[in-house]
């Protein structure tokens, strides 16, 4: 699937992400400055769910939908080693029936469940957004 979008579609966007989604465990692939976090938080919100910020320095952030279903939102852009996500219990977090949003998945690839759910992101030259799943 491919999606190209501007900020305006991203409620219908992040509608569809989760009725396509072959995963709850989503891993977002994308630059820096490409609404990684922005995008997380549309999703979080059509859950029924507020997300202020990215984890950056937490690593993970949990956080409750108003069904009281579980999201985790993941940021390793700073983890410096897989001990460091094996500290933060990310194998009991990946084993939940929560969705889990991942971003610089890339930072710890030998530690993603295989059923995880690669999505990248790229910003076109007009400033619109394409994802796509891997």
């Amino acid at each position: 699937m491919e999606i190209t979008y501007t900020i305006e579609d991203l409620p219908k966007v992040a509608k569809q992400l989760l009725q396509t989604s072959k995963s709850k465990i989503l891993l977002f692939y994308a630059t820096m400055g490409t609404g990684k976090t922005t995008l997380i938080k549309e999703l979080a919100f059509q859950l029924g769910c507020t997300i202020s910020s990215s984890p950056t320095f937490a690593l993970v952030n949990e956080y409750e939908a108003n069904n009281q279903e579980l999201i985790y939102h993941f940021d390793f852009y700073r983890i410096e080693s897989d001990e460091e996500a094996y500290d933060i219990g990310i194998e009991e977090y990946f084993d939940k029936d929560a969705w889990c949003f991942v971003e610089w998945p890339e930072n710890v690839e030998n530690l993603l469940p295989l059923n995880a759910q690669g999505i990248s992101i790229k910003i076109n030259q007009d400033q619109s957004r394409t994802l796509k799943f891997l």
